[in-house]
C-alpha cells in the first residue's frame, strides 16, 4: 500500500540490480481470482488489496483493504474452503468501533499472552485494534497508535513520515515491527513481549536498495522446525510487481538472500503458471498461509507453500487512477522443491 517518501539516508545493507525474468529456485501455479468486489457493489467498488489471512477453527479468515470511491478502508470475509471464497460475504470493519476513515494494509494474528486478536494497519501512522472474536467483524476496538511520536529516521526532508505496510512478529522474548518506505529501505523497531503493543523503540534501517528493488509490502515469518526466519519484500519489474526473499537466524539479525539467483526472487510473473487465463499483472502485496495463527507467524516447510496475493486484472488499453486499479485476490501454490521446502526435516 503506497505512501510516497524520499530523502532517507543512513547506514544499511545496500542492494540493487535489474529484476530477473524468472527465478531458478521457485515455481508456482496460480488460481483464478478468488476474492473480488461483490457483484452487487457497483462500479465505485474498484478493488480488494493487501490480504492478511489466518486459519482458525476450521475457517480461513481474510482481512483486506477495500478501494472505493469513498477512499481506503478495511474489510473481512471467511470461508471453510478456497472454492467457497468467491461466494463469502465481504463485511466492512467500519461497522465496528474501529469506525470509518483511512485504514489500509492489515495484518492479523492472535497474541497469546493477551488472549486477543490483533489487527495492525496503517492510518497514516501505524495503528492497531483488538478483538476477542475473529469471526465478528463488528468487534474490533477503536484505533490506537503503536508509536506516540514519529521516529526521526522515518521522516522525509519536509518532516513528514515515510513508513507503511507494518508487520509484527514475536519470538520468545521480543516483538519486532518491520516496515518499508516506498524508497528502498526496510526498517525494524522492537519492544519486549511483556510491553507489546507499547514500548516500540530502537527503530533501525536493516536493509537498503534501489526504490524499485525494495519497494513495499514486507512479510516476515518463522520457518517451523528450523532456526530460520524468512522476509519477503515486494519489488517493481517490467512485468509487474514481484517478491524477493531473504533469510536470517534471528529477527534482530542480518538478512541474507534466500535464493541463488541475482535478485533472490520468490514469486513473480516469470515463475507463476496460471490455471486458465493469465489474469494478473505480477504478484503483489499478500500473505503466506501460516501453520499457526499466533504472534510467532510460523510457516511449515514440509507442506506446499501457499501465498494469497493481490493480482492486477487490468482491461487492456484502459487507463486508471491509482485507487481505481482493479486488484483481485488469488492464491499461488509452490510446485516442486524450493529453498524453503529443503529445510523440512521430516
Amino acid at each position: 500500500m503506497a505512501i510516497a517518501a524520499s530523502g532517507i539516508v543512513g547506514s544499511a545493507v545496500v542492494l540493487g540490480a535489474d529484476p530477473p525474468a524468472r527465478s531458478a529456485s521457485f515455481r508456482w501455479t496460480s488460481s483464478a481470482p478468488l476474492i473480488s468486489p461483490p457483484a452487487n457493489a457497483g462500479p465505485d467498488f474498484y478493488g480488494l488489496k493487501d490480504p492478511s489471512v489466518v486459519y482458525h477453527e476450521g475457517k480461513y479468515h481474510v482481512f483486506m483493504t477495500t478501494a472505493t470511491s469513498k477512499g481506503w478502508g478495511l474489510a473481512y470475509t471467511s470461508f471453510k474452503n478456497w472454492k467457497d471464497a468467491s461466494k463469502a460475504p465481504i463485511v466492512g470493519l467500519d461497522r465496528s468501533p474501529m469506525g470509518p476513515g483511512y485504514r489500509a494494509a492489515p495484518q492479523v494474528f492472535y497474541f497469546a499472552p493477551h488472549k486477543l486478536w490483533y489487527l495492525i494497519y496503517q492510518g497514516g501512522d501505524p495503528l492497531y485494534s483488538t478483538s476477542t472474536n475473529i469471526s465478528d467483524p463488528t468487534s474490533w476496538s477503536a484505533p490506537a497508535p503503536l508509536f506516540q511520536t514519529v521516529p526521526d529516521i522515518v521522516k522525509q526532508a519536509d518532516g513528514n513520515p515515510a513508513w507503511l505496510d507494518f508487520w509484527n512478529i514475536c519470538d520468545e522474548r521480543n516483538c519486532y515491527l518491520f516496515f518499508t518506505n516506498d524508497q528502498g529501505s526496510f526498517f525494524r523497531a522492537e519492544t519486549s513481549l511483556g510491553e507489546f503493543p507499547k514500548g516500540f523503540h530502537n527503530v533501525t534501517r536493516v536493509m537498503r536498495g534501489k526504490r524499485e528493488d525494495m519497494f513495499e509490502a514486507g512479510n516476515t515469518y518463522r520457518i517451523a522446525g528450523t532456526s530460520n526466519y524468512l522476509t519477503l519484500i515486494e519489488a517493481i519489474g517490467p512485468k509487474g510487481r514481484y517478491f524477493r526473499a531473504w533469510k536470517s537466524d534471528s529477527l534482530a539479525g542480518k538478512w541474507k538472500p534466500l535464493t541463488p539467483d541475482r535478485m533472490n526472487g520468490f514469486a513473480g510473473s516469470g515463475t507463476v503458471r496460471f490455471q486458465g487465463r493469465m489474469w494478473s499483472e505480477g504478484v503483489s502485496h499478500g500473505e503466506m498461509i501460516r501453520s499457526t495463527s499466533d504472534q510467532t507467524l510460523a510457516i511449515d516447510p514440509c507442506k506446499p507453500l501457499r501465498y494469497l496475493y493481490q493480482g492486477l486484472d487490468k482491461v487492456e488499453g484502459k487507463s486508471y487512477q491509482y485507487i481505481e486499479l482493479p486488484y483481485r485476490l488469488g492464491l499461488i501454490t509452490a510446485i516442486g522443491p524450493n529453498p524453503i521446502s529443503s529445510m523440512c526435516k521430516k
